[in-house]
């Protein structure tokens, strides 16, 4: 999977070595929802964690097509960093900056779990969908502030 001198990327991005190391151990998985449910307290549809860097990579292309249209770019709130004037903040997701790891588990739910890296670009905070708490377009939450708090809080 990974030649340590080559680092491993998803969108240009790369993968922390923590969740390489997770993924080829297969310990990358579902917490459980108990411990779901004490991180991202307002989601509510079941999720399923990709489980490989392949589904990683082609489950994120979907951030392109979501975006190409500006309609559905606002629902999800989805923008571009590199087309916008300015940085692009929560609760939006800049695309060119995330990659998803977890995914909606039922057809049609449409929600997600993304690491942002806007914040860092070795330890990327954790993003999850949110169209809960809020009616209108989805927000874009923190999970946590980086992905090595997420393994701790998960105790993956």
């Amino acid at each position: 999977m990974e030649d340590s001198r080559i680092p491993v990327r998803i969108r240009g991005l790369v993968v922390p070595r923590l969740l390489l190391s997770l993924v080829r151990e297969g310990r990358w998985r579902h917490p459980g929802t108990t411990v779901l449910a004490r991180t991202m307290p307002w989601f509510e549809d079941p999720l399923d964690f990709l489980t490989s860097i392949e589904a990683m990579a082609r489950e994120s292309r979907s951030l392109d097509s979501l975006s190409e249209d500006d309609a559905t770019a606002q629902v999800f709130r989805l923008a571009r960093g590199s087309e916008q004037p300015g940085p692009v903040d929560l609760p939006w997701l800049d695309i060119d900056k995330a990659f998803l790891v977890a995914v909606n588990e039922r057809a049609g739910d449409d929600v997600v779990v993304a690491l942002d890296y806007r914040t860092d670009p070795t330890d990327p905070r954790v993003l999850a969908s949110d169209f809960w708490t809020q009616p209108g377009p989805c927000s874009w939450r923190e999970v946590a502030p980086t992905f090595s708090a997420l393994v701790a809080a998960f105790d993956l």
